[in-house]
């Protein structure tokens, strides 16, 4: 199979391309510098040459307070990108999957969010990661959405690799304790996408590490498993005052995930120990160059 991926420079990209190769499949690996999705017809001509069975869309604006005061490039990047994909897609045969984001619901539910419940963003990032999902069914018909939560992994600034050089630093860590999700490796994400990319499903995703745990405990577990010395404190979201809004509550049901693969993703702290032990041997292996 033939798969060109967008965003290629991106952390979940550097956990897919490698997921894919090791299936076989030949793939396209295409950055911003190669292929900027905002712009109407980017991905045309890379596409014809190509060829792709599916292309996989990672180019994303995730920087979410950021999102608040760059409004334009947020729709540019979330919405018209992965919108450029999908015609791109239809117009080579190909099938096209985007990613998308806990975000895109209001945090107010009582139970993990299945496909199907309404979407109600209350941040510029979920907005547009939202019309982008919305663009893609409208666009091409043999499309898959995945959304995802609290994403971590080698190459890419994340929650775990902060908290470490913060604490190894001595800063006094104050960590909010009333946002609840589910934290998830690109190394476990990846190979799920290959899978659903493989059966050829269509149609919208949830797919996360099992479990779930507010950032605060996500920081103590980290940290306690790294053996880490550190000062961590609870704190609210509301004390911190940022730009966006978050949901309080983004867990997500990946059950019809699991029921189209007959695969569960690994519960969350067991993927924290895989991805710390690791960075720890890539540290290790770096030394010793």
């Amino acid at each position: 199979m033939k798969v060109l991926v967008t965003g290629a420079g991106g952390m979940l990209a550097q956990a897919l391309i490698p997921a894919l190769e090791r299936r076989e499949h030949d793939v396209l690996p295409l950055s911003r510098e190669d292929a900027d999705v905002s712009a109407p017809g980017a991905l045309l001509h890379p596409a014809k040459l190509f060829e792709p069975d599916w292309i996989v869309n990672l180019s994303a604006f995730t920087r979410v307070d950021e999102c608040e005061s760059e409004v334009d490039q947020a729709y540019r990047v979330n919405a018209l990108g992965a919108r450029n994909a999908a015609i791109a897609a239809a117009a080579h045969g190909a099938g096209i999957l985007t990613m998308s984001t806990d975000y895109v619901f209001d945090g107010t539910a009582q139970q993990p969010y299945r496909e199907y419940d309404a979407a109600a963003p209350r941040s510029v990032y979920g907005a547009s990661k939202w019309a982008g999902e919305q663009a893609v069914r409208e666009v091409h018909p043999r499309h898959l959405v995945v959304r995802t939560a609290w994403l971590y992994g080698r190459g890419g600034v994340n929650f775990i690799d902060t908290m470490l050089r913060k604490a190894r630093a001595g800063d006094h860590l104050h960590v909010v304790d009333d946002q609840h999700g589910s934290p998830t490796w690109t190394e476990d994400l990846a190979p799920a996408l290959v899978k659903l990319i493989e059966a050829d499903q269509v149609g919208t995703f949830h797919v996360t590490n099992s479990g779930s745990c507010s950032w605060y405990d996500l920081a103590a577990y980290a940290l306690s498993r790294a053996a880490v010395p550190h000062l961590l404190d609870r704190t609210s979201t509301a004390s911190l005052a940022r730009p966006a809004q978050r949901p309080a509550y983004s867990v997500l049901n990946n059950q019809l995930f699991e029921l189209v693969t007959g695969e569960r993703l690994p519960e969350w702290k067991s993927a924290v120990d895989r991805y710390l032990a690791a960075v720890s041997a890539a540290e290790a292996d770096a030394a010793n160059v």
